[in-house]
């Protein structure tokens, strides 16, 4: 069997919109009310796809979950009633959010060659902090289950009960030596206290360890820097992101960066860390630009590369340490900017949009795997399908319902997916 990384990319739905609904995301905040663009969205997301595939890399897909989702809006009595005031216009809001795009917060993955019984595992997550990523995991667990159907290969379970707090997914890093090899998972929590939430929590993440079957001296729990949290770094994969034995780090990342980074050459030798210093690069400098949100990629031939937002690229801290790496010897060895500016005014940059899964491509239905002809066809779909435009005063309306539903129909009939009508 052989094993690679698979990035499976959410497409950004065609409700995407700039509601404001995620505390602690200053992007999201910032944006909130404007009018957001889900055509041209989705079609930067699928040229970040389309960019990666030629890379020579197997890609893989999400789809769009349902929205407006009338289950959510059912239980919070707000199904047939015209929102009263503002905290029930952002619950109605909630349930047009698009943000499952970002599958970075699908699943926890932990692949075969971690767990006791040989098989990849994934446990959904619960994202139970926010109201409109809390209703997710359902419908994520139905997609999982399509998409790793084989039981030989893999185990795909249910959230972790919400009363063990947040278990978001984003905050999870593996680091190894190669992507088949045992690795090390590393868990990132966060303490609550601060002006913003802290949305990971230890006693969630332990039980995705255990329900994995992960050898407990191949895992570490790491607590995020306060610092960080406040400054916006409402995942640790705002601040840092792992591949093979890279860790890529700002310095600020850890509540005891010098103990975290010990730990972790303890138990993988072999690791590289490359931290970039505050002096070089600040706190705010790399929250706004989300430098580390980016996809840190081991290419065929072996070097790594790291795919990076063009705000990332255009940011002049950011832009001179990546020159100044580059130059030298660092495990990194190429930098690709990509456009993803609809999905970073919501606050997700190009690690936000991907799930990475080590597995073997033939496991997988294929029907969930992408090629040029299949982005050529989905490419058609979106720009036949998606909204053009949204304003966020204009969800509710049932004509943009029509709209939105009729566009995932599409997709879905386009993929051959019935099962997920």
């Amino acid at each position: 069997m052989a094993l690679v990384e698979i990035n499976f990319d959410g497409l950004v739905g065609p409700s995407h919109n700039y509601a404001g609904l995620s505390l602690g995301n200053l992007a999201s905040a910032n944006h909130a009310g404007q009018v957001s663009y889900p055509r041209a969205a989705a079609l930067q997301g699928l040229g970040k796809m389309r960019h990666n595939l030629g890379l020579g890399l197997v890609q893989g897909l999400f789809v769009p979950l349902p929205r407006p989702n009338p289950a959510f809006l059912g239980a919070l009595g707000l199904a047939d009633r015209d929102p009263a005031d503002e905290a029930e216009r952002r619950l109605r809001a909630a349930a047009w959010s698009a943000s499952a795009m970002w599958t970075a917060n699908a699943a926890t993955v932990s692949p075969a060659p971690d767990t006791a019984d040989g098989r990849c595992h994934l446990s959904a997550a619960n994202l139970v902090t926010m109201p409109h990523r809390a209703q997710e995991w359902p419908d994520t667990v139905r997609q999982l289950r399509l998409a790793f159907a084989s039981s030989a290969h893999f185990a795909v379970h249910d959230a972790v009960p919400p009363c063990f707090g947040d278990e978001g997914a984003a905050n999870h890093m593996r680091m190894t030596t190669r992507h088949d090899a045992p690795g090390l998972e590393i868990f990132v929590y966060g303490r609550p206290g601060g002006a913003f939430p802290a949305r990971q929590h230890e006693q969630a993440s332990r039980a995705v360890a255990r329900v994995h079957g992960l050898d407990p001296a191949r895992c570490l729990f790491v607590e995020q820097a306060p610092e960080a949290i406040a400054a916006g770094a409402f995942h640790n994969d705002v601040v840092a992101v792992a591949n093979e034995r890279v860790l890529f780090t700002h310095e600020q990342a850890f509540a005891d960066p010098d103990g975290t980074y010990a730990a972790i050459r303890a138990a993988l030798p072999e690791a590289e860390i490359v931290v970039v210093p505050a002096s070089a690069v600040s706190l705010a400098d790399a929250i706004r630009s989300y430098l580390f949100n980016a996809q840190l990629l081991t290419l065929p031939g072996g070097e790594m590369a790291l795919v990076i937002p063009l705000e990332a690229w255009e940011t002049p801290s950011v832009r001179q340490w990546l020159d100044t790496m580059l130059a030298g010897n660092g495990p990194i060895r190429q930098v690709l900017p990509v456009d993803v500016r609809q999905s970073m005014a919501n606050g997700g940059g190009p690690a936000c949009l991907r799930l990475r899964v080590v597995a073997d491509p033939a496991t997988i239905d294929p029907r969930f795997l992408l090629d040029a002809a299949r982005l050529d066809h989905l490419e058609q779909v979106v720009a036949s399908h998606w909204p053009e435009q949204i304003d966020a005063a204009d969800l509710g309306q049932p004509a943009l319902a029509r709209t939105v539903v009729a566009a995932r129909v599409a997709l879905l009939d386009a993929l051959g997916l019935p099962e997920l009508h």
